[in-house]
């Protein structure tokens, strides 16, 4: 399997950051450049792994030591938090810090999705597009969008709506400039519920996309593909 070296990969992002400096009256142009930069990146990780088995080989490229990933992911929750803080403290969305390093965001579907539905509330993309920008940002970072529902309806039912939310959220992360490889999308519909089912507050906290973002770890890479298990 053929390997992109790291230092083609600086020369990418320096003609990128090149070609930035050279558009400076278009007032996007750091979103977009930010945007191919992880695009880079990304293809440089994806390049690590193992398609068919989705399986991590070798080394990745940007990989964090393992001193450094508390820090990292330190700067990057205060930086979510920041940038999300309308969305928080409207209850919309919540961030936790896992015992893993891996941050946890969770997003009430009652503002991202009309009932029943998987395509995002247009309402909702400001949000997501700061989401998204932090999410290019910090690129040593795997992201995994799992998509859950209450017990209303058939598990059949729930099962397909909970994957068809968590890929439209991974489909827009990724037409904003979040590569392919850094995302993996799952549903589990009305098994993992927050609380009870038999209340609407119940069934609304258990009505929610979540977002795992798990650091890259020199030596420990494929640990951050794993699907997330904390229930």
């Amino acid at each position: 399997m053929n390997k992109i070296p790291a230092s083609a990969v600086l020369a990418c992002a320096f003609t990128l950051g090149l070609a930035g400096c050279a558009t400076q009256d278009d007032p996007h142009q750091r979103a977009k450049v930010g945007a191919a930069v992880g695009a880079v990146a990304g293809a440089v990780l994806g390049h690590q792994v193992d398609h068919s088995s989705g399986r991590f080989i070798g080394a990745a490229v940007g990989a964090l030591a393992g001193g450094a990933v508390g820090n990292y992911m330190d700067k990057q929750q205060q930086e979510f938090e920041a940038a999300l803080q309308q969305e928080r403290d409207a209850n919309q969305l919540e961030i936790e810090r896992l015992r893993d390093d891996t941050l946890k965001l969770t997003v009430d579907s009652e503002v991202s999705f009309d009932f029943g539905k998987a395509d995002i509330q247009p309402a909702f993309e400001p949000s997501l597009d700061k989401l998204a920008a932090l999410i290019v940002k910090y690129n040593r970072t795997v992201v995994h969008v799992v998509g859950h529902t209450d017990s209303v309806g058939s598990d059949t039912y729930n099962q397909e709506l909970s994957v068809r939310r968590a890929n439209s959220v991974g489909d827009y992360l990724a037409a904003y400039g979040v590569p392919r490889e850094r995302l993996r999308t799952e549903g589990r519909g009305e098994s993992e519920p927050r609380a009870t089912n038999d209340t609407e507050a119940g069934r609304q906290l258990n009505r929610r996309v979540e977002l795992f973002v798990k650091p890259i770890v020199e030596g420990e890479e494929e640990r951050a593909y794993e699907s997330p298990q904390y229930y």
